[in-house]
């Protein structure tokens, strides 16, 4: 099951992470609105996000490399965009 993005920056990580992953399932979740006023919220909104994923890509990777994954396919964003990024990386077989 997909969750659709509310934003644009939330749109480009789920293409980032469909073009580079392929998962079976993928959930991104802005949280920016649970950061107001604090170190790094930023007021276009769109800078904190849960991203749950499913995919095969991981079968056979610890937790760190499941994350390096993720972080490595968004790191354009990760560095110009977005603060800060909670990742739950699991194999369909996990989910």
């Amino acid at each position: 099951m997909m969750q659709t993005p509310t934003g644009p920056v939330a749109a480009q990580i789920e293409q980032l992470l469909q073009a580079a992953l392929a998962p079976q399932r993928l959930a991104v979740i802005d949280d920016s609105n649970k950061h107001h006023g604090h170190s790094g919220h930023d007021p276009r909104g769109e800078s904190h996000f849960t991203v749950e994923i499913a995919a095969e890509a991981f079968a056979g990777k610890n937790r760190v490399q499941r994350h390096r994954m993720v972080n490595q396919a968004l790191s354009d964003l990760l560095r110009e965009r977005v603060h800060a990024l909670a990742i739950i990386a699991r194999t369909p077989d996990e989910d």
